[in-house]
Parts: C-alpha cells; structure tokens; sequence
C-alpha cells in the first residue's frame, strides 16, 4: 500500500467516526427531548387529575352557552366549542389577510414616499413612519377604539351622502345583499385571481390591479344576482330605524380598530422594507431609464419595483407574519378573534392545555403556510441563471 492510499483510507475512517460520532449525538439529543416532552405531559396529566380535572378533547363537543361580539357566518350561544373556535380563526384570518393587504399596499406607497426626491412628500412620510413605528400597537388599538367609542350615536352619526354612516356603533356602508361568508369568498378569489394575473401571466403590476379591480366587481355581482335573497333588492343602503341602522354591511367598532391600528403599525414597518428595497436598485439602471425618455412612473413600475421585489420579498414575508400575529391584540378591545375566543373558553371550560395547543397549532399551520408562500414568491422573482 503506499503512502497516498494510506492517507486517503486514513482520512476516510476520520470522515466516518466523525460521521457516526454526530449521528450518537443527534440520537441523544433527541431522546432526552422526547423525555423532557413525555415527563412534562405525564406531569400535567397526574397533576390534572389530581385537581379533578379532565383532560382530552371531548370538550369540543359541548355547547358553549356564551356569546361575541363578531361572525362571519350564522352563531348562536348553542354552538360546541369546535364551531366556536372555527369561527374565531375564520375571524382571525380574515382581519390578518385584510390587515396584509392593506399594510402592503400603504407601506409600498409610503416606502415610495420615503424615496421620492420631493422633500415635503419624503418628510411627510418619514414623520409618519416614525410616528407609528414608534409607538407599540396596542397602545394604538386602545386610543383608536376610545375615539371611536366616544363618537356620536346613531341619530347624530357623521353621514357621507346618507349612504354612509359613522356613528359608537361602528360603520355602516352600502353593500351587495349578500352573507358576509359569500363577501369573503369573493374577496378571497379575486385575490387569488390577482396573483394569478401578475404571476403566471407576467401581468404588470398597474394592469394587473386594474384588471383585478374589474375582475372582483363582476364576481360580485355575479354571486350577489345568484345568492340574493328572493324578493329583496341586489343592493343594501343603510337607513336608520329608530335608534339602530338596519341594512348595509356593519363595520363594528371593534373591527374598525383592529384594521386602522394594524394597517397603519404593519405599513410603517413595510415602507421602511420598501425604501431599502428601491435604495438597492442600482442607479445606471434609473439613469438608462430615464436616458430612454421614460416617465417617473414608467421608472418606478418597470425598473425599480421589478428589480427591488428581489431583496423586498424575504423581509416582506417576516412583516406579514408579524402582521398576522399582531391580530391577537384583539382581546384588548373585546374582538373575537381566535386569541380572544381560546381566551373565553379555558375561563370556561378548564381546558387550558388542549385550547393553547389549538392555539399554537392554528397560528403554526396559518403562519407556515404565509412562509410557503413567500419562498415560492421569492424563488419566482430571482433571476435564473443560463
């Protein structure tokens, strides 16, 4: 054997020790968490029972007895806890989503802001950005919904047209005569409609919204002509009936201020994602552009948007997330969102171990799933290599 084989064997039995000296440690690690999890879990149960209290998720079952304030679908103080629970992610989810889009359509506008050459637009918007970054959400949600609660009733509500109502009860606006579930499907399609048309299709993004616009129009009143109630109008206008409004979509207090409070903390953090964004675009391409004859606008939707989405992407992904946790402040204002639901329900039923593992699990599944979507958005906007 010679010396080069003898190192190479040698080198080869290293690389193999050191391989299943790994692996030991991997197979030890694992096995004392799977012990710490199981003594926990055994700890808990025996503690459990020792207090008389049951364990398990039989309690799904039971009917609640108990009301709140917000539903997308039909609810009633009979419903089991599943039910409840489902109605509390669909609210959680939906105000997230809404908060997403919102905050993303701001923060690019802001963030744009912040890079315009303009000093009074570039100020205006960097005082806001400072303004709302700066001050923790909740702080936010609590002063916005102490305005809105202090507004006057329904009699003297600030009116746009008599069509439009705000008043302590929450927003009142016209609306095809459809169940909220039906709106929220709509909503959900024309959005998957939206990332069809700029993705798949290579759709600008000016175009693609325009086109998008349109689109969710149609489908509504496709689906409002075809789930209308019989015998009643396609359109609901608000009107006041005594000392309510009857008809319209409701906009409650409490929903209000999730929206506004999330959007405007979530789009000053997405501006700031934004601006660093469009600061990478490298100048020679907006100098090529602008050598070409091309508008401010046709720069910003043709060159710096496509180029900055890039590096906007990943940290875009981070900010949703956040977004769609920061829903949980709900519970501060009385919203029903999931929080807030799990929340009511250890109070009582006792089962506090199963609901936080509801709980957890839902905002893993929902906040993985926004994570999926980013990496496959972010893996389609890099540059392929040839």
């Amino acid at each position: 054997m010679t010396a080069a084989t003898a190192t190479a064997a040698s080198a080869e039995e290293l690389r193999a020790r050191a391989k299943m000296r790994r692996l030991i440690i991997q197979t030890l690690l694992l096995g004392i968490a799977l012990l710490v999890i199981w003594g926990g879990v055994r700890s808990a149960q025996v503690n459990l029972t020792a207090l008389g209290i049951t364990s398990g998720f039989g309690f799904l079952d039971r009917s609640t007895g108990w009301d709140y304030s917000f539903s997308l679908i039909d609810r009633s103080i009979n419903d089991p806890y599943s039910r409840t629970l489902l109605i509390g992610l669909m609210n959680t989810m939906f105000v997230g989503f809404i908060c997403i889009f919102l905050s993303t359509v701001f923060g690019f506008l802001i963030g744009t802001a912040r890079d315009a050459s303009n000093i009074a637009i570039k100020t205006a918007a960097t005082v806001y950005v400072q303004i709302f970054r700066n001050i923790p959400l909740i702080l936010q949600a609590i002063f916005l919904y102490a305005i809105l609660i202090h507004l006057p009733g329904p009699r003297q509500a600030y009116t746009i047209g008599d069509a439009v109502f705000l008043s302590n009860r929450g927003m009142k606006l016209p609306g095809l005569n459809v169940s909220p579930g039906v709106a929220v499907g709509i909503l959900l399609v024309s959005l998957a409609v939206l990332v069809g048309l700029i993705l798949w299709r290579r759709t600008t993004l000016i175009k693609g919204a325009a086109l998008w616009i349109g689109g969710t129009l149609l489908v509504a009143l496709l689906a409002a002509l075809a789930v209308r109630p019989e015998g009643e109008s396609l359109l609901s206008i608000p009107e006041l009936k005594g000392l309510r409004f009857r008809g319209g979509i409701t906009v409650s207090v409490e929903l209000w201020a999730m929206i506004v409070a999330i959007t405007v903390y979530g789009s000053a953090y997405i501006a700031e994602v934004v601006r660093g964004g469009l600061n990478e675009v490298p100048r020679g391409l907006v100098e090529a552009g602008q050598a070409l004859g091309l508008a401010p606008g046709a720069i910003w939707s043709r060159i710096k948007v496509p180029m900055a989405l890039r590096s906007i992407v990943p940290p875009l992904g981070n900010q949703w997330i956040f977004i769609m946790k920061a829903t949980t402040i709900g519970i501060a204002i009385g919203f029903a969102d999931l929080f807030y639901i799990v929340s009511n329900s250890i109070t009582q039923s006792g089962q506090t171990l199963e609901l936080i593992a509801l709980l957890m699990g839902a905002f893993l599944l929902v906040n993985f799933s926004i994570a999926f979507f980013t990496n496959w958005l972010n893996a389609r906007l890099q540059l392929k290599a040839h």
